[in-house]
């Protein structure tokens, strides 16, 4: 199976001339799996065998290479326990859990031999990471090739990966396999797996799967061997059975940087091709009490697919599957798992948002580590403007729950700026409102800042320039600034490096000369530029608009049908801004700073005057 058009179109080059955070040429490694695994469904416990090529771009030569060993936090003192026993709001799937696991319930990942081109490896297991040492460095532009012998246990369901989840779902298999760390501009990034999210290396998967027969599979890459049915094959084709009692389902996943899949007996499969031609796959357990929502499911992702791809790019696989399993709900490569015993606009809410996650972090791979409000905030951002069109919601401003869950951080004395590390929160409250809902916050406001038109033109060149790439911030800011024609920098610093606040006043009006004369105060120490709007009392609205000095430029009229006077820029540095209105106090009804609440000012209260309060 092909990528579409446009994968093969825009399939990187290695050494291309983008420029990135680190001012360099940019370029990305590569690895290509191939992997055999055969599962035992009575103890959980599976063996494998996976090849690795790995490229090596990078201006670097390579002396060692870090592997992840996800399965082995789920064992009692690994970092992932302690953390979830220590930190003040443990995580309500994970709390002491994994500290009573037995022997037979915890997870792990052992890995028996190693060989980098034939010759064997030392290495030395350090927690979640496989420290190994190289036979040969690998310099420049050559490529290596890694042979391993590996088994795992899978843990009892806890936290994203598992078995036998909340729902009853045998399987869900993610960060299965030892996953080669990824190694970019910054260096290595073999962080341990605490709790949070994932990064990996581009390249191609070749996965074979053994399992019991009676067991049907959905997840990542594209079947080859369809023969074997479960839905996948054409009606009157006969299974096939490698192994007694077993099938082998092989899968290829090209140009992806993970590999999922989950399996069960009592999935039920359906299928759905979009507009687009995409094929989309849906797994669910035979529970009479969710078959009817699910199958309404099916109709609402195509939406969703026509929305992202209309506003962010189009989807390049040819198909994606939405799996029950897991905890709750998580993305993967082309595809997701969700937990599927919820009310249907429970369910198209999640499927909306880890669907979204495909542009927003598995396209453009962000390091969900260091830069978690890229890839979740983003996500909630498209998502909820997506679910307000298709499930016909008419919120006049889809990310309002985003604002006020923002408001409540800062206003909470919790709040940590968003380069924090995802495991370093000192609250998960406050990991999750800063990453999520400021994440959110951060487009929402950008269109305030140049725009909206001009945010909907960033979203899609930001695509179009880094899908197949790992972008940072400064990439995305760097779109921002070429099509809106404005200086960003001062935007990305204090709402993402700091933890300084908006907060805007109406000071002081009075009437001077026949005229109306307005104070503003900047109160917050984060700047922004200024849309304010009278009402007069003949029930005619202006506008004025007082841009940042740091801008460098102006953003067009949002309403091109309201009269709108731009006056001269307001520099940071001072903190108060007045300015003469050509009418007389008597005129003037009301006056309102950022009518449109697009501004995150963390007191609205004295952003307003009107007549009847003077």
């Amino acid at each position: 199976m092909k990528l579409k058009t446009l994968l093969s179109l825009s399939f990187f080059s290695v050494f291309a001339l983008t420029q990135a955070q680190n001012n360099t040429a940019y370029w990305q490694q590569h690895v290509d799996y191939k992997m055999e695994v055969d599962m035992n469904v009575e103890d959980y416990n599976y063996t494998g065998k996976q090849e690795l090529v790995y490229t090596n771009n990078s201006p670097d030569t390579l002396n060692q290479v870090f592997y992840h060993l996800y399965f082995n936090a789920f064992q009692p003192d690994s970092e992932m326990d302690i953390r979830s026993l220590t930190i003040k709001d443990p995580d309500r799937r994970v709390v002491d859990r994994i500290s009573k696991l037995e022997p037979d319930e915890i997870g792990f990942l052992k890995v028996n031999t190693l060989s980098q081109d034939g010759s064997a490896l030392t290495y030395n297991v350090a927690g979640t990471v496989l420290e190994v040492n190289l036979a040969k460095p690998i310099a420049p532009g050559e490529s290596t090739t890694f042979k391993m012998d590996f088994n795992g246990q899978v843990p009892v369901q806890i936290r994203r990966s598992g078995r036998n989840n909340a729902e009853g779902v045998a399987l869900s298999m993610t960060q299965w396999y030892p996953k080669l760390a990824e190694y970019d501009f910054e260096g290595w990034h073999a962080d341990p797996y605490i709790a949070r999210e994932f990064h990996g290396v581009w390249g191609d998967f070749d996965v074979k799967i053994t399992i019991d027969s009676d067991y049907t599979i959905g997840g990542t890459g594209y079947l080859q061997n369809t023969e074997i049915g479960h839905g996948y094959g054409e009606p009157g084709q006969k299974a096939v059975k490698p192994k007694k009692g077993k099938y082998t389902w092989h899968f290829i996943a090209p140009n992806v940087h993970d590999f999922t899949w989950a399996a069960d007996p009592e999935y039920i499969h359906d299928k759905l091709t979009a507009e687009d031609g995409t094929v989309l796959h849906f797994f669910y357990k035979d529970n009479k009490e969710i078959i009817d929502n699910w199958k309404k499911l099916q109709p609402k992702t195509a939406e969703l697919l026509a929305y992202y791809n209309e506003h962010i790019g189009q989807y390049p696989y040819d198909q994606y599957s939405v799996i029950q399993g897991g905890d709750g709900g998580m993305e993967y490569a082309m595809c997701t798992l969700i937990t599927g015993e919820r009310s249907f606009g429970s369910l198209v809410g999640v499927t909306a948002h880890e669907f979204a996650h495909t542009w927003f972090q598995f396209l453009m791979a962000t390091n969900e580590q260091k830069h978690e409000w890229m890839d979740e905030g983003f996500t909630s951002y498209i998502s909820d403007e997506a679910m307000n069109t298709v499930m016909e919601q008419n919120n006049p401003n889809p990310q309002a729950g985003n604002y006020n869950s923002y408001f409540r951080l800062a206003k909470s004395g919790f709040e940590q700026p968003q380069t924090t590390y995802a495991d370093r929160y000192a609250l998960n409250a406050a990991y999750g409102a800063s990453a999520y809902s400021k994440g959110a916050v951060f487009l929402a406001q950008l269109g305030y800042i140049i725009g909206k038109e001009n945010l909907d033109k960033t979203l899609k060149q930001y695509f179009d320039k880094w899908h197949f790439k790992h972008p940072t911030p400064n990439d995305f800011k760097r779109v921002a600034e070429k099509v809106s024609g404005m200086q960003l920098d001062w935007y990305l610093v204090d709402w993402t490096q700091t933890i300084n606040t908006i907060d805007y006043a109406i000071k002081n009006v009075e009437e001077v000369d026949g005229k109306t004369q307005v104070t503003l105060e900047r109160k917050g120490l984060m700047p922004m530029p200024i849309d304010f709007y009278i009402n007069t009392t003949n029930d005619e609205n202006e506008a004025y608009y007082i841009p940042l000095r740091m801008m460098r430029a102006e953003k067009a009229n949002p309403f091109p049908e309201m009269k709108r006077t731009q006056l001269e820029d307001w520099t940071w540095a001072n903190p108060t801004y007045t300015y003469t209105i050509d009418k007389p106090l008597a005129e003037i009804k009301a006056m309102t700073i950022d009518a449109q609440q697009l501004m995150a000012d963390i007191d609205r209260t004295n952003n307003s005057w009107s007549k009847e309060t003077e």
